[in-house]
């Protein structure tokens, strides 16, 4: 772990803390906007700061986090998640969130071939679009 006075880049930050596998993939998601550090879009030059709140968007997931401290050196994933804590509502809100993705996701699985019933469904649903563009 660094000094509390020494400056570390936000996406060398957020590759020590283990968010992304690389810093180039950091810095893609930093200029893509999933990134905000205290609420607003920033570089991945910007120097993080303890204290500061990041909200970092990674799939279907949100998350809300605040530095506690700063590295600018890859660890294992115990000293990686000592440089950060998750805040309260954040959690909350992923859990309900994953919930809401696994209720809705119950009925048809993409994995698995569709059986004849749904194959007769797929091929009336395409057959019906054709009517409109034959004329």
């Amino acid at each position: 772990m660094t000094q509390p006075e020494d400056k570390v880049r936000l996406d060398k930050w957020l590759w020590a803390a283990r968010f992304y596998k690389t810093r180039a993939v950091a810095k893609q998601m930093i200029d893509g906007g999933k990134v905000h550090y205290n609420g607003q879009r920033t570089k991945c030059s910007r120097h993080v700061e303890v204290g500061a709140t990041l909200t970092i968007r990674q799939g279907f997931d949100e998350k809300e986090i605040v530095v506690v401290e700063l590295s600018d050196r890859r660890g294992g994933a115990p000293d990686a998640q000592k440089l950060y804590k998750e805040t309260e509502a954040s959690i909350k809100k992923r859990e309900e969130h994953a919930a809401q993705r696994k209720a809705m996701g119950s009925g048809l699985n993409p994995r698995n071939r569709p059986n004849k019933k749904e194959r007769r469904q797929i091929i009336s649903f395409k057959d019906e679009g054709r009517g409109i563009f034959d004329k």
